[in-house]
């Protein structure tokens, strides 16, 4: 059995080190294409129903409507109500 030097014996540990990551780089990336969902990518919920087929058509992402202020108003005083019933209800 040959003896190896601490230089040697560090020069093929780093040589095992980088053929790990380029086989742990290949699962991801297996993993990635299999499960792009997983990533932020790939159908969603909404694909379903046709709204990824409108992005896709370069239509860009669906923006939520801006509330009036009257409905800001009208949210307000139904959460004040809801959790003004929550803190009673708690007192008991």
């Amino acid at each position: 059995m040959a003896t190896l030097n601490q230089e040697q014996l560090r020069r093929l540990a780093r040589l095992g080190a980088i053929a790990r990551l380029e086989q742990l780089h290949q699962e991801e990336a297996a993993i990635r294409a299999e499960f792009p969902e997983l990533f932020g990518r790939g159908r969603r919920a909404g694909a379903a129903n046709g709204q990824a087929a409108a992005s896709a058509e370069g239509r860009g992402r669906r923006r939520r409507r801006g509330m009036s202020a009257a409905q800001r108003k009208q949210v307000s005083e139904r959460m004040r109500k809801y959790w003004a019933e929550r803190r009673k209800a708690k007192g008991k």
